[in-house]
Formats: C-alpha cells, sequence, structure tokens
C-alpha cells in the first residue's frame, strides 16, 4: 500500500471519527414527551420563518428575530430609541381604550438598559401576528403534543410487533430472566434464555399479531392527518387520504377555502400595522406573503381565475344556443 493510500485512509478514518462525535447524543426518545414537543414546534417555527418576506427594514431589526418575536409572543412593538427604530416584546396594558383594547406597551430590554412605558399608536405601533393577539404557539403546542403522543404509540406498538406472546411468571429469577430478554428485544437483540428455569417459572400468552398490525395501521393515519390538519391551518394544503384509495382532483381541492382565513388575518394585521409604522418613523417598509405561502397564493387566484372563465364560457354557450334560428314560411 502506498504512503499516499496510507494517508487518505487514516484521513478517512479521522473523518469518521468526527462525524460519529458530532452525532453521537442524537438517540430519539420518544418517552421525553416534554423533548418531543418542543422539537416538533422549533421545526415548525424554522417553517414558518419563510411565511412572509418584509422589505425595507433597518439594519437594527433582522427579520428572522422580528418573525420569530411576533409568532412565539403574540405581538412586537416598533419603537424608536436613540435615533435607531427597534422591534420589542413586551406587556400589553395601560387604560383601556373605548374598544377594551390596551393603550400602554411596556418595554424592557436589558441590552439596551431601556425600560420604558410606552404610549400605543402614538409612541410605538403594535405588530400583532393575529386579530386575537395569540400567536402561533397555541395552536403549534396542540398539534405537537397530540403528534408526540402518536409516534410514542407507534414506537410501542413496532416494539409489541417483536414479541410473539406475552408472558407471566411465578418467581423472581424467572421475572427477571423474562425483563431481561423483553430488553434484549426492545433493543433489537436476538434474546437468549439463560436457564431451564426460566422455562418452568413463566406462562405465555399469545399475542395478537394482526391486532397489533391493524393498530399501526391506524395509528400511522393518525399520524398523516395530524401532520395534514397542522400545514392545513397554516395555509398549506397537505391532504391526508382516509379514503385508503386515490382521490380525484376535485376531492383534493376541496378544502382549498379552509386553507386561507389565518393566514389571509396574519398578513393583513401585519400590512395595517407597517402603514402605521412607515407613517410614524417615516419608513418604507412592507410585507407579503412568501414561499410555499405566496406560491399556494397564485394557484388559488390561478384556479379561480380559471373557474370563473369556465362560467363566462359556458354563460355564452347557453345564451348562444337560446337563440333560434329564423325559418321560412
Amino acid at each position: 500500500m502506498s504512503v499516499e493510500t496510507r494517508q487518505a485512509a487514516r484521513n478517512l478514518r479521522e473523518y469518521n471519527r468526527f462525524i460519529d462525535e458530532l452525532i453521537g447524543g442524537c438517540d430519539y426518545d420518544f418517552s421525553d414527551k416534554k423533548n418531543c414537543i418542543n422539537t416538533h414546534i422549533r421545526y415548525m417555527l424554522n417553517r414558518t420563518q419563510s411565511m412572509f418576506k418584509w422589505s425595507g427594514l433597518p439594519d437594527t431589526i433582522p427579520q428572522r428575530n422580528l418573525e420569530l418575536m411576533i409568532q412565539s409572543n403574540g405581538c412586537v412593538a416598533f419603537y424608536k430609541y436613540n435615533g435607531e427604530l427597534y422591534a420589542f416584546t413586551g406587556g400589553l396594558g395601560g387604560e383601556p381604550n373605548p374598544y377594551y383594547m390596551p393603550t400602554i406597551f411596556t418595554i424592557s430590554n436589558p441590552a439596551l438598559k431601556l425600560t420604558v412605558n410606552a404610549k400605543i399608536d402614538k409612541d410605538c405601533i403594535i405588530v400583532p401576528n393575529d386579530a386575537m393577539y395569540m400567536g402561533l404557539l397555541p395552536l403549534f403546542a396542540k398539534y405537537a403534543t397530540a403528534l408526540s403522543e402518536n409516534e410514542l404509540s407507534i414506537m410501542v406498538a413496532l416494539i409489541n410487533s417483536r414479541i410473539p406472546a406475552l408472558i407471566s411468571s411465578d418467581n423472581d429469577g424467572a421475572t427477571k430472566s423474562a425483563e431481561k430478554y423483553i430488553a434484549d428485544i426492545k433493543d433489537g437483540k436476538l434474546g437468549v434464555i439463560a436457564s431451564q428455569a426460566f422455562f418452568d417459572g413463566i406462562k405465555t400468552q399469545p399475542y395478537g399479531a394482526t391486532a397489533n398490525t391493524n393498530i399501526i395501521t391506524n395509528l400511522i393515519e393518525s399520524e398523516q392527518y395530524l401532520r395534514a390538519t397542522w400545514f392545513n391551518d397554516l395555509g398549506l394544503n397537505a391532504n391526508y387520504n382516509m379514503k385508503r384509495e386515490s382521490i380525484n382532483s376535485g376531492e383534493s381541492q376541496l378544502n382549498d377555502d379552509a386553507l386561507l382565513p389565518l393566514i389571509d388575518n396574519m398578513l393583513e394585521c401585519r400590512k395595517i400595522a407597517v402603514e402605521k409604522i412607515n407613517a410614524m418613523f417615516e419608513t418604507t417598509i412592507s410585507v407579503d406573503l412568501a414561499s410555499a405561502w405566496k406560491d399556494n397564493e397564485i394557484e388559488l387566484e390561478n384556479a379561480q381565475q380559471e373557474a370563473e372563465n369556465s362560467d363566462n364560457r359556458k354563460d355564452d354557450e347557453g345564451g348562444e344556443n337560446d337563440e333560434m334560428p329564423e325559418t321560412s314560411d
């Protein structure tokens, strides 16, 4: 083996060792529900960072931080401090206006050593995520919790599918041997029986493999349903097929109208706030849908336009058919 070949082999081993260390702690514990829920929420927040495209923002307001704060906290306040425009999280309060809306936004920012009770629409402008100032975390927590529970059930069902029979024992020795056997099965190992005493001290009950298969199928359908409805609530068309057969294009478009209201509301809240910000702080900020949400909006508009054109053609054809040709006597 040449020197170059040996050096290349060493480099490859070093690289593989580096990768092993990098991903060494990536075991996913489905029983750690809190971590599973938080992971689902973080990944969805990664996706929703691409929901809107902001233009004209000052350097003091990065879009990533702006959208993350709006979506997580429900609203932010645009406030100018030391001649620079910032977006802050804070608390809504003050004496309510005639429509019971807050009039004060309390800002406390340690980095800027800033604490102020800013008057809304006089000192600052509020940018709400939605009309109810809720943000996306309550919605995300609902689906993330349901998905984590469902995934844990799938994992348990998959492990149970390796067990041909349920085991009961009459003594401690057989129980320990049975527990070791189950642990090996869970780890994907072939279970080894240490002694004849194990067989003498246990009883088995055949396990319903067919029933377990049906459970897994139902859980997978639940997984698809939860993921699809989560995306649908966020304005993306992710169809789930519960019919276990093909669906036609008409059926796939049945939920298009349900995709729009929340996203339309979120965009409208941002646009109204941007108008106020530009008027108060003399900026040229704008905001619009982006990424898959913009593509979906264009597709829906095109589909609506095609439907209108089709209806117009039908009306024109119907009008022509109504005209009877003149006949001579």
